[in-house]
């Protein structure tokens, strides 16, 4: 019985030990100082907000990819926040996402609902393949909004259905389309996405829906009769 239970020890051990290696670790670095976006950040958000947040979005973007296991994940360990006061919104880059405090502190809506969304999107840009740089930009930051939309954390400025000029435009008018694609293929983007960790073909649209990518913008722009 005894050895019984120290085998059983050391499984459990053992477990422990896997779940703790595959374990993300999250920062925050406040870097704004007394400007009025980094004032806007500690009363409206704060670091826990933002740790927790974090670590949300990283599991909602594990389910929508249908990353069950560490081996169909990218082999990150730790994400920094940085709250900078600088230009634009936000973005990504090896491993950091850096956010500006200006754009929060001037955002007139909900501050924290924002944030939120801005985090899925580019915590998006951690986790996603990009066919080893051959996807076209477009569709990475669509799919990094399909994320922000399926997570319902998207802007009242966002374009409807069927609106938009091209497929690959890119941000809220690709992830409306993806929107579409995955409605007739449950699962479709994280299908694309998984293809995409080697490189990148147009044809993969055709392999997942049995048509082209511009067959399938001229079917969605019909369905919303634009």
């Amino acid at each position: 019985m005894a050895r019984t239970l120290f085998f059983f020890s050391l499984l459990m051990l053992s477990l422990s030990a896997m779940q703790s290696t595959h374990a993300v670790e999250y920062a925050v670095n406040d870097n704004t100082g007394n400007s009025g976006g980094g004032v806007r950040f500690r009363n409206d958000i704060g670091v826990d907000y933002s740790l927790q947040t974090l670590g949300s979005a990283t599991d909602f973007i594990w389910r929508i990819f249908q990353q069950n296991n560490p081996a169909e994940r990218k082999d990150v360990q730790k994400v920094t926040l940085f709250i900078e006061n600088r230009d634009g919104v936000a973005f990504s880059v090896n491993n950091e996402i850096h956010v500006n405090a200006n754009y929060l502190g001037n955002y007139t809506g909900d501050v924290k609902k924002e944030f939120t969304g801005v985090i899925y999107h580019e915590m998006t840009h951690i986790w996603q393949w990009n066919g080893n740089g051959q996807t076209p930009g477009g569709l990475i930051e669509g799919i990094a909004d399909f994320v922000r939309l399926k997570a319902n954390y998207i802007p009242s400025h966002w374009v409807q259905p069927g609106q938009g000029n091209r497929w690959d435009q890119g941000y809220d008018v690709t992830a409306r389309f993806l929107d579409y694609c995955n409605s007739l293929r449950n699962g479709f983007v994280a299908e694309l996405n998984k293809k995409m960790r080697t490189g990148y073909s147009a044809d993969y649209f055709v392999d997942l829906l049995g048509k082209t990518v511009d067959q399938l913008w001229s079917d969605y722009k019909a369905k919303y009769g634009n």
